[in-house]
């Protein structure tokens, strides 16, 4: 898989997310569009800002279509990722297949790949919120694992789910007292090694205020290609709904 692909599929994938046509990602500058569809996991009234490349993409609502524009017409990059009706900035990060080394594994761990049905095993233990996922039946959503262990404890895990059939975002989840060894390195760059090796591309997202986990991204073999808003306040799910409601 080459640099070109990694960014077709992205494109491709972005495409279904924003329900918008490909010719959008050639845009120069900012552009706004109206999602034809939701699906059931996004918010509604939608409104989503993505750079990526040279494109800046608003994604809003017909209903607030209108007033977006108003705010945001003549806006530079920076000020659009200001807009107060946002929250959160996703930092997402595909393989640099310039770099593409294999870290060595540290010696004083254990080492396992699980996937699919066999992840199931892992339903009961607790502490790997962003990497290790289960649907209210107890099955895993997580399609691939890779972890560590010592004494016969998991330590660290790296997961990744199938948000796509050709692009899987991975998680990582390290105990406190091994977070600071590079275990999380580690996991992270073998797992995107193993899903590049099933013609997969592995991606992985960083919120902007995390620089750790951006710092396990760059060591790891990542660099970042896309930011997208993480919600809108639209629906009262900010954590300061009570202050801002006024604005809407």
């Amino acid at each position: 898989m080459n640099k070109m692909q990694i960014k077709k599929i992205v494109k491709e994938n972005l495409g279904k997310h924003l329900n918008c046509e490909q010719e959008i990602f050639d845009h120069n500058g900012l552009i706004f569009h109206k999602p034809i569809k939701l699906n059931e996991f996004q918010q509604n009234p939608f409104l989503e800002i993505t750079s990526i490349e040279k494109t800046i993409i608003v994604s809003a609502s017909d209903e607030i279509m209108g007033n977006v524009k108003t705010l945001l017409v003549g806006k530079s990059r920076d000020e659009v990722f200001e807009c107060p009706l946002i929250y959160g900035q996703s930092i997402y990060y595909i393989p640099d297949m310039k770099e593409m080394k294999l870290c060595d594994l540290l010696p004083q761990y254990e080492y396992f790949y699980l996937e699919e049905n066999e992840i199931n095993k892992l339903r009961e233990i607790k502490g790997f919120n962003n990497s290790l996922e289960f649907d209210e039946c107890g099955n895993a959503s997580t399609a691939i694992v890779f972890f560590a262990m010592k004494d016969g404890e998991i330590i660290g895990l790296a997961g990744a789910s199938k948000e796509y059939n050709n692009m899987w975002e991975m998680g990582i989840d390290v105990q406190g007292d091994y977070r600071t060894g590079g275990l999380a390195t580690v996991l992270v760059n073998h797992l995107m090694h193993k899903i590049l090796s099933k013609n997969i591309l592995p991606i992985y997202c960083a919120s902007s205020s995390n620089i750790a986990s951006q710092a396990v991204a760059h060591r790891a073999g990542l660099i970042p290609y896309w930011i997208s808003t993480y919600k809108n306040i639209l629906d009262g799910s900010s954590s300061y709904n009570e202050l801002v409601k006024l604005l809407y």
